[in-house]
């Protein structure tokens, strides 16, 4: 008896982190300044750009909220003026 009642415990337990987990996602808009090095252009994407493609690059460590905020910073930012 006591053994079934700490495996529903810690089961219990174990079940409830896993449902915390998923109430704390971070869905908050995120837009980011990409660079791509071979046709010089620079271009706001809403997913995190990909590291491994060799001529895609972020243009800045920034993250924006608005696409707008974005596509503003495009106009100032060094290497997408070039």
């Amino acid at each position: 008896m006591t053994r079934s009642l700490l495996c529903v415990a810690c089961l219990l337990i174990l079940s409830q982190s896993g449902f915390a987990q998923t109430a704390n996602m971070n869905t908050t808009p995120a837009f980011y300044v990409v660079l791509n090095s071979l046709t010089k252009t620079s271009r706001v994407a809403d997913k995190t750009p990909r590291t491994d493609t060799p001529n895609i690059t972020v243009a800045s460590d920034t993250i924006y909220k608005t696409r707008a905020e974005a596509e503003a910073a495009i106009k100032t930012l060094t290497p997408c003026n070039h």
